[in-house]
This record gives C-alpha cells, structure tokens and sequence, in this order.
C-alpha cells in the first residue's frame, strides 16, 4: 500500500495522495508545506527602495490625463502627492530632518472621477494599491468590517509582502459617510461614523497595527501580523453632499445688504468647492483630529457638457470605445451619429447623472442593438439620434438616477 514520504500515513489514512517520481506526498503536509513557504516568503521580503521607479509629477498627471478628462486642480494635487511619498521612500535619514507624509482628503461631487483617479493611478505604481469603501467599517465588535480590514486587503495587494504594504497607498472611499451623524447626544452609539473616525486616526497618523491577514471575525483563531502604517500614504475621498451649503454660509453668500453684495460678487456660486476649507468638513461632521491628519485638501470641479462629451469619447477606455470593441468581437462595425453624443450629454444633465450615468444612458440605447445584432449577422451598426431617441423615450431620470 502506498505511503506518504513525509508523515508516513498510508493511502486509507489521508483524503489525497499524490504520487511522485519516487515517493507520494499526502493534502495535509501539502497545506503544512505551503504555510512554511508563506511564512518564509514574509520573513524575507523582496521588495526594495531601490527598485522604485521615481516617477516626476508632470508625467504623472500625463497618465492620468489619458484616462481622466479635467480635473487640472486634483490631478495636480494628487501627482505631486504620489512623487513625494515615492521620495520618502528613498530619502536617506542622515540629519535631523526627515520628510513626513501628507495624506490627501479629495472632495467633489458624484459622478465627477474621484475613484477613477484613484483607480487609474493604481495602474500605473510599483507600490501597493488598494481601494476601500468606508460606508462598511464599524467599530471593533459591531457588525460591519472593522478599521483593521483597510490594512487586510492592502496586505492582499502586497501578495502578503508586509515590508510592500507598509510602503503602500490607501484610498479610502465615501469618507463622507463616517461624518458625525449630529452634536445633539443620543442613546446610541455612533459606532459607524464618529467611532470608526477615532479609529482611523492611528491608522492615518502611522502606528503599528496588528492585522488579520483573513479578516477578524471570520477566523479568530488566526496569527496576527504586524503592519507600520508609518509610510503608508492614505487618501480619502467623498462627494460630502450639501457641503457647498456651508460653504456659503461661512462666505456669507446669503447676507443681504449693498456691502455684502460687493463682498460676494466674485465668488462663483456655480462651483462652491473651489473655495473649501477644513473648517467646512468640520461643520459637514469629521472630527478636527482627522482633519489635522489630512493636510493636503484638494476639490473636483462639477462637469458640464463639453467635459461630458470629451469623457465619453477622449479617454483611452472611454464608454463609446468600449462598445465599439464589443460589437468589433463580433466582427461588427459599430458607428455613432455626432447628434448622439450630444443628446447623451444633455439627458445625463438633465437627469442630474454626472460622468457615472453616461454608461446607464448607453446601456438603455445599446441594449436591443447588444441583443439582437449577434443573431442578424450584420457587418455594420449604426445608431442615430432618432433611434437613440426612441430607445430613451419611455425612460425616467428616476430610473437612471445613480447620483
């Protein structure tokens, strides 16, 4: 009967066996064997400083401007975050001056390419990047992933490397959603807005921070790995609905009077985010200690029709461009009136949909063509203004509405 060449049970005794050249080898010294390789690969890092790709803000923002229409401000902001933290992760401590990171608070309307950014960024790093959406986080013992699942999946990213992770970039998503629900007290806790913002500060500051690598609730019994968040560069987006209101309030936009009125006619009422500042995400309910752990505080412009238009058709993975590419895997030739693109546009402003309701507008005139073309055997498709309107004409903005 044949045995396994490491703990010597027989064939019966084990769930698998698997033979070799000259010997067999059971499941179970199999998952002892890759957690020994796991363990080993940790304790010896491959990841080095010197491997970087410093890479200078200007090219940066090019990159981005590939995929990514406007924005000029953010971009700006976001490129230069990126070229810094890559510095510190070169700089040589031989003085009593050491470089500290600034992590980035980036604020701007739905719809306007906040994660995109983010997204598109991550393409392009050596480091590790990770997406995460804060609307889950809770504090420690309340149902909802705790603070310490931010560091896991960075620690995914990594592949399990913690000296990668520890020189990685977090972006945080919806950070508007963890403001403080009020100052009036209550007889609940706020255990998914003001206590998962207590709970971030360590993360943000840089501490060390005892993570499971399988997430906590799921397997309590696992080992803890130690991550330093001390070169881990955060960034935090949200829309912050309703901020522009404070902002104005704080302007003084609403006083009546012939001084206010001459005090207030340069500011553009159309893009109130431009003039943010942080005691404005204080009054909308982040904590000031989050705020001070935020220093750099950047704003999205809204869009109009002309940006719209570009964003549909400019970028590299643009959602016209997408399309196209379906129909083209089944060696179809799909075409656009000019007059399309127009009325797409005006329907998502209309519509209030912002960049991210482009696709739900397409998908409502593409979804016939995308199932009936297929089986035709057509060698063209074109869609026009008529038939674009017609395909939206029994369509409500509420039932597109993602904003």
């Amino acid at each position: 009967m044949n045995k396994c060449s490491f703990c010597g049970r027989s064939e019966k005794d084990v769930n698998l066996l698997i033979a070799g050249i000259s010997g067999h080898i059971c499941d179970s010294c199999i998952g002892q064997a890759h957690n020994i390789v796991n363990e080993e690969a940790q304790s010896h890092s491959t990841f080095s400083t010197d491997e970087l790709k410093l890479k200078k803000p200007q090219e940066i923002k090019e990159f981005l401007d590939d995929y990514v229409i406007g924005q000029g401000n953010a971009k700006k902001f976001l490129a230069v975050a990126v070229y810094n933290h890559y510095k510190r992760l070169k700089q040589v401590i031989d003085d009593d001056t050491e470089i500290e990171k600034s992590n980035i608070a980036l604020v701007g309307r739905t719809g306007t390419g906040k994660t995109l950014m983010a997204r598109t960024i991550a393409r392009m790093l050596d480091v590790p990047f990770t997406i995460v959406d804060a609307t889950v986080l809770t504090e420690a013992g309340y149902v909802g992933e705790d603070i310490e699942s931010i560091l896991t999946r960075l620690l995914q990213a990594a592949d399990y490397d913690v000296k990668a992770a520890e020189r990685g970039i977090v972006f945080i998503d919806e950070i508007d959603k963890i403001a403080r629900k009020g100052d009036n007290p209550s007889i609940t806790r706020d255990v998914s807005g003001e206590g998962v913002q207590q709970g971030l500060l360590k993360l943000l500051e840089g501490s060390v921070i005892n993570v499971p690598p399988q997430g906590g609730r799921k397997h309590p019994d696992q080992k803890m790995i130690p991550v330093n968040t001390k070169n881990i560069l955060f960034i935090c987006g949200g829309a912050f609905d309703g901020i522009d209101k404070k902002i104005a309030n704080r302007l003084n936009t609403a006083v009546v009077g012939f001084n206010a009125a001459k005090e207030t006619v340069g500011i553009d009422r159309e893009n109130m985010l431009q003039y943010i500042a942080p005691q404005d995400l204080k009054s909308y309910g982040l904590i000031p200690e989050i705020i001070g752990r935020l220093p750099v505080l950047t704003y999205l412009d809204p869009l109009d029709e002309a940006a719209l238009k570009r964003i549909l058709t400019e970028p590299k993975n643009s959602i016209i461009k997408q399309y196209k590419k379906l129909f083209k895997m089944d060696n179809m030739e799909l075409t656009f009136d000019n007059t399309v693109f127009d009325f797409i546009v005006t329907k998502a402003i209309e519509f209030n949909l912002g960049a991210r309701g482009l696709r739900s507008i397409c998908e409502q005139i593409m979804i016939d063509a995308m199932y009936d073309a297929p089986s035709e055997n057509k060698d063209k498709i074109r869609i026009t203004l008529k038939y674009a309107k017609t395909k939206l004409s029994s369509i409500d903005g509420e039932r597109l509405r993602v904003a």
